[in-house]
């Protein structure tokens, strides 16, 4: 199966709401702090944005290839490192199956997958004699199937996590990349203390729950 990890965060409501006082004063009064709620709201309604963008959360990621390209596709302000193939080689040989499919069909995609996989490790060990090491493992790779899996080390500003959620945490998203973003929403959620519980109030993303 595909997993997420939040390794770690910045910032929180506050955060925000300092940033956006920036332009004024940062300074903290009792009243500017009861105020904080409806000042995100404001922000968010209204698309002033960048206030949020002073806030980080970074995930550590194993997904299919499938879910890789979905994560790269259409990103904004989104770092993205990932484990290469062609680098390395891939010895763990994870894949993913689709928890949807029938036992039949999964079976079949099993042993098609190991098949590319023990390809894979052919290839490399008697192409590497004849052209190098380099290229047998970047050409090696050519044997793994689309659900093979990577590790990826993704990190969010709020903003652009709020635009992922938006895009991949919908009806619309292939599943595999829609259960990640609503993985990796439900680890922002529950962070002890809920820092960011009136920023994801403001974009909506409080009412946003993994379907049944």
């Amino acid at each position: 199966m595909n997993t997420v990890e939040l390794l770690g965060y910045y910032g929180s409501d506050l955060v925000h709401a300092q940033s956006a006082w920036t332009s004024t004063s940062r300074e903290l009064t009792e009243d500017k702090i009861n105020r904080i709620p409806k000042l995100l709201n404001m922000l968010a309604s209204e698309g002033h944005e960048t206030p949020f963008e002073k806030s980080s959360f970074h995930f550590l990621v194993t997904v299919d290839q499938a879910t890789h390209i979905h994560l790269l596709k259409h990103r904004i302000g989104v770092s993205i490192n990932g484990e290469s193939a062609r680098y390395k080689e891939l010895k763990e040989d994870k894949y993913y199956v689709p928890f949807d499919w029938s036992s039949d069909w999964k079976g079949r995609l099993e042993v098609y997958t190991e098949m590319g996989n023990s390809l894979y490790h052919q290839a490399l060990e008697e192409l590497t004699p004849v052209m190098g090491r380099k290229r047998a493992k970047e050409s090696a790779r050519f044997f793994k199937t689309f659900n093979s899996q990577i590790d990826m080390d993704i990190m969010f500003n709020f903003r652009s996590f709020v635009h992922f959620q938006r895009l991949r945490n919908s009806e619309h998203a292939q599943v595999e990349v829609r259960a990640l973003a609503q993985r990796m929403l439900d680890l922002v959620q529950t962070i002890d203390g809920n820092p960011f519980k009136h920023t994801l109030e403001a974009f909506g993303l409080n009412e946003i729950k993994a379907p049944k």
